[in-house]
């Protein structure tokens, strides 16, 4: 990453914007159900902290659609912070304005401010430029932490950066793109890449990113429907996109051409309906009766990507095999979790790449057996894609001295 950091940076008496990623799940009482991702940017917070710098966070929460809606307040995060770092936190009511102003100047050194939802302003979402200079106008220096945000060119992802003269990457989202920029430049062999999700359309162009840097490519989920159609199988009422059976059989040609283990499921779980209550078979994928779709993967396909992903020292992650939120169809998903567990153990990197996927590890309860867990799935989907991350690209080059 050839970006600067929040080590090259010292914040002492100075305010700093973070943008942090406290998009977290509330309950109907406000209580915070899920504190991962306020939790990963304790590090960052803590650094300007105890350098003696003046933290003003930022962040969204849920989509407002541009208007203020007391069901997405930040405060209950303010809270939660204060409880996590053992010393008050200080709220504004709006991001923006005089309030925001106000207290952003009164802020003394060591001290943390967080700011209201930002996505109460539909000029947040728009990039606004007045709106990202009103932002910028409350600190000194600029620091980005929200991985998860940072493919969305927002007001204070990237327009905020062109009012500072340092915008610099958080630990977060250092250790981020150190994880996945390692596995995509350098990774140890055998690397293996493990696709699932819904759609092919969702991952066409990461599976074309990585057919140049992979050994071996796994497709499970209701994507792989769509290949076996374009084989020429019967799915029975599989998922289907019939538009991309001419995509499927080109993937197809592409792997064998660039010579990557490419391997679809040989069983699966099928039943009529993704349901508890629903009768579920094992069947061979040549079987699926004509009056059920397949669900998950079976347990032999289970044990051949369990074999590839023993041998192999790099493997990413992303997309669920199944309907996993269903008891009956999670098995498939989160024995894969298992093993990835199991390869993390034995030495290798693993890479799982946020969303559904996290999700998974944390049902089958090996997050802490893990490499690393993406805290944004679209975001490292699209670096996975080989993208441009908007919110990257327009940091600081490490090269500039402080």
């Amino acid at each position: 990453m050839n970006k600067m950091t929040v080590k090259d940076v010292n914040c002492f008496g100075r305010r700093v914007l973070v943008r942090v990623d406290f998009n977290v799940p509330l309950d109907d009482s406000g209580r915070i159900t899920d504190d991962i991702r306020i939790v990963e940017s304790l590090p960052t917070i803590k650094k300007i902290l105890g350098d003696g710098g003046r933290a003003i966070l930022c962040s969204h929460l849920g989509r407002p659609k541009g208007k203020v809606n007391a069901a997405m307040s930040l405060r209950p995060v303010a809270e939660h912070l204060a409880d996590l770092l053992g010393m008050p936190v200080k709220f504004a009511t709006d991001c923006v304005g005089p309030e925001a102003e106000q207290k952003a100047a009164d802020l003394k050194n060591g001290q943390c401010l967080l700011l209201e939802n930002l996505r109460f302003h539909k000029e947040e979402e728009e990039n606004n430029p007045e709106f990202a200079k009103k932002l910028a106008a409350l600190a000194d220096i600029y620091v980005s932490d929200a991985f998860g945000t940072v493919h969305r060119a927002h007001a204070s992802t990237e327009g905020v950066t062109r009012y500072f003269d340092k915008a610099v990457a958080g630990f977060l989202i250092e250790k981020e793109l150190r994880y996945l920029g390692q596995a995509l430049l350098n990774p140890r062999r055998p690397f293996t890449a493990v696709l699932g999700g819904a759609k092919i359309s969702g991952k066409i162009d990461v599976i074309s990113n990585l057919f140049d840097k992979v050994d071996n490519l796994l497709i499970g989920g209701g994507m792989a429907f769509t290949f076996f159609k374009a084989m020429g199988k019967q799915i029975g009422t599989s998922l289907l996109e019939e538009d991309k059976l001419d995509l499927a059989r080109e993937i197809m040609s592409q792997a064998k051409e660039k010579k990557v283990v490419f391997l679809l499921p040989t069983d699966c779980v099928v039943a009529a309906e993704p349901a508890e209550q629903a009768e579920v078979r094992i069947v061979d994928i040549d079987s699926i009766p004509a009056n059920m779709k397949g669900l998950d993967i079976g347990p032999q396909t289970l044990k051949k990507f369990s074999e590839i992903i023993a041998r192999s020292q790099t493997v990413i992650w992303n997309g669920p095999m199944g309907v996993f939120e269903v008891e009956k169809f999670s098995l498939g998903t989160i024995g894969l979790a298992g093993q990835l567990a199991q390869a993390t153990d034995r030495g290798a990197t693993t890479i799982i790449g946020g969303g559904d996927s996290a999700a998974a590890a944390v049902k089958a309860g090996v997050t802490k057996r893990i490499s690393h867990i993406s805290t944004g799935g679209g975001a490292s989907l699209e670096f996975l894609e080989g993208k441009t991350l908007p919110g990257i690209a327009a940091l600081t080059d490490a090269k500039v001295s402080v």
